[in-house]
């Protein structure tokens, strides 16, 4: 299951910072919001590149940042869909580890401050389109995972449908 959760992970959030990266496109255009380079920033931190100073960072290393991480963190969602957790509750979950992702890579290397103190307006943005791409990287990994049939969770749920207390794990497959 693992390598297959892994390269299916891979297309997953390679297709979900796409879409985010689409839309925030488009949310740019339409608000005149510039740019961010926290991504490379964060990267530059973490891999002891010289920063330039001032706001504007390599555009390189900024998509290097931005795409590497939506591409890796896919193969969590795609582990998730693997053990039975598919479909949009589990995609609204993957969008608070996808927002935590960013947050203690942000906030370890000094380039960012918690989410709490920021203008609510930017806040908004930023949860508007980590959900997006936690949805779009869902829908991907849902259908990539379903092809390998339910997931254990999923086999779980299914000795007794609807919502029931005590029913017991299921039996060792080794």
């Amino acid at each position: 299951m693992m390598k297959r959760a892994l390269w299916e992970g891979l297309v997953a959030g390679a297709a979900g910072v796409v879409v985010m990266t689409l839309g925030e496109k488009l949310e740019q255009r339409l608000t005149g919001r510039p740019d961010s380079h926290v991504p490379a920033r964060v990267l530059q931190r973490l891999t002891g590149m010289r920063e330039r100073p001032g706001g504007r960072q390599p555009v390189p290393v900024n998509l290097a940042m931005h795409f590497g991480q939506g591409v890796l963190l896919g193969v969590v969602r795609s582990v998730m869909a693997h053990a039975g957790l598919r479909g949009p509750w589990s995609s609204a979950k993957f969008t608070v580890v996808r927002v935590t992702n960013d947050q203690i890579l942000e906030n370890a290397t000094g380039v960012g401050a918690p989410p709490p103190t920021w203008p609510r307006r930017e806040l908004a943005v930023d949860l508007l389109h980590k959900s997006v791409y936690a949805f779009a990287t869902g829908v991907v990994a849902d259908a990539l995972a379903a092809r390998s049939g339910p997931g254990p969770g999923q086999r779980h749920a299914s000795m007794r449908p609807g919502r029931q207390a005590g029913v017991g794990p299921l039996p060792r497959t080794r």
